[in-house]
């Protein structure tokens, strides 16, 4: 069953594929060891149809489950705008009674090796402990921008066509398939977001009232240009006062926008909903276009942190499904200890308009890990900036600049949501 026999059987646990009618009792697990806070029964049916049972792992001591991990099938946009498949690794616990038993990594273990069965040459996750998955050949790859603006003082300026959009208010699931087509339009003009599969449309409306913190129920605008919807957003106004009177807050959940004109529209707007001077964004890409139209960047509390980490699975077809910005031709010495299928030199040829990664015997010109090259697969962080750090070797001169431009993407890969 591909189990760790000295992890597991030594303590009479069982990792095996989870069964539909043990999901309540394995995503019990998962909540009590984030914190044990019950979720709202929209957000637990939620997960219930999104889980993909059959993509889903459990530790069993007896009848309890004490471990948890599951996959996502998804599609990720690569540098190139190829849309690739992968696996969103996604709820992994262990029981705080079994830590310390090489549980985990015997879910990793197994996982990876399954998602290699079934063809996907990434894995993909979002990490609640970042330094946990790096032992795994996880590396970060993207990073998610926030910022608190202060819109009683930033002001915008907004391009040409802005005043010829129309903006008006909508329920949010009343333009649910306007949006997700929106959206859907998105996904390939960025590294990093994902294909929604039918099921995905709802998370974004989810809005358990016990999560609010006090904002309002979500609400929607959507900008129109001759009856078409080309852009939305989605967002809380949560109340505030003091003596010298209203100091609201928008926390914005999300924005897409189909054009320039749309996009300024909407930012407009949030920057100017009544008896609010604050503007919270939380999760939004590092080049996001707003920072261009704001009068004062000083006043915008920019920050940021890491967001999707990437795994090379099959190492071949992971460098070959993107393109790259300029012509490369350089071979890899890959350490790979957890999945030694990757280990070893790899010749990668490429430009804008393909790809070809094959083994070869030729001698290396750069070396890394497999963690590296996750971190540098979308265009996030370059193989430089990694070399400083001493976690690429250049040995062969120029070689490190030529892949690092190559590796490049014209636009900052994001992930626009969890899973």
């Amino acid at each position: 069953m591909g189990t760790d026999a000295r992890d597991t059987r030594a303590d009479r646990t069982e990792l095996r594929v989870l069964r539909r009618d043990e999901w309540n009792t394995w995503y019990d697990t998962l909540i009590t060891a984030f914190g044990g806070t019950p979720e709202a029964p929209e957000e637990r049916e939620l997960w219930d149809g999104l889980t993909e049972v059959d993509r889903s792992l459990g530790i069993w001591d007896g009848d309890a489950c004490v471990g948890t991990a599951g996959a996502f099938s998804f599609r990720i946009t690569v540098p190139g705008g190829a849309s690739v498949p992968v696996a969103g690794v996604t709820m992994v616990s262990v029981a705080a009674t079994h830590r310390r038993r090489g549980l985990l990594t015997s879910m990793m273990r197994r996982q990876l090796d399954d998602v290699r069965s079934w063809g996907e040459p990434l894995a993909v996750l979002t990490a609640s402990e970042p330094e946990i998955y790096g032992r795994f050949g996880y590396g970060i790859a993207t990073l998610r921008g926030s910022a608190e603006i202060d819109t009683a003082r930033v002001r915008l300026t907004v391009p040409p066509g802005t005043d010829d959009v129309r903006l008006r208010y909508a329920e949010p699931g009343a333009v649910r398939e306007q949006c997700e087509a929106v959206y859907a339009r998105q996904v390939a003009g960025r590294p990093g977001m994902l294909a929604r599969r039918p099921g995905w449309e709802n998370l974004p409306l989810l809005d358990p009232e016990s999560e609010r913190q006090g904002a309002s129920p979500l609400q929607c605008v959507v900008a129109e240009r001759e009856g078409e919807v080309v852009g939305y957003t989605r967002y809380f106004v949560k109340s505030d006062w003091d003596a010298a009177g209203p100091k609201g807050e928008i926390r914005l959940r999300d924005l897409e926008a189909l054009d320039p004109a749309a996009y300024a529209a909407l930012w407009r707007f949030l920057f100017g909903v009544d008896l609010t001077s604050k503007l919270s964004l939380r999760s939004r890409p590092v080049d996001d276009s707003w920072q261009h139209l704001v009068s004062d960047l000083h006043r915008c509390g920019l920050r940021q942190a890491d967001s999707l980490h990437v795994r090379l699975v099959e190492l071949g077809a992971a460098l070959e499904a993107r393109t790259y910005q300029t012509p490369v031709d350089v071979v890899f010495e890959v350490e790979d200890v957890f999945c030694p299928w990757n280990e070893g030199r790899w010749r990668l040829t490429g430009d804008a308009k393909g790809a070809s990664c094959k083994r070869t015997e030729e001698p290396a010109d750069l070396a890394l890990s497999v963690r590296e090259l996750g971190s540098a697969y979308l265009g996030g962080f370059s193989l430089a900036s990694l070399a400083g750090a001493g976690r690429v070797r250049e040995l062969r001169a120029g070689a490190l600049a030529e892949a690092s431009l190559a590796f490049g993407s014209a636009v900052a890969p994001w992930l626009p949501h969890g899973f």
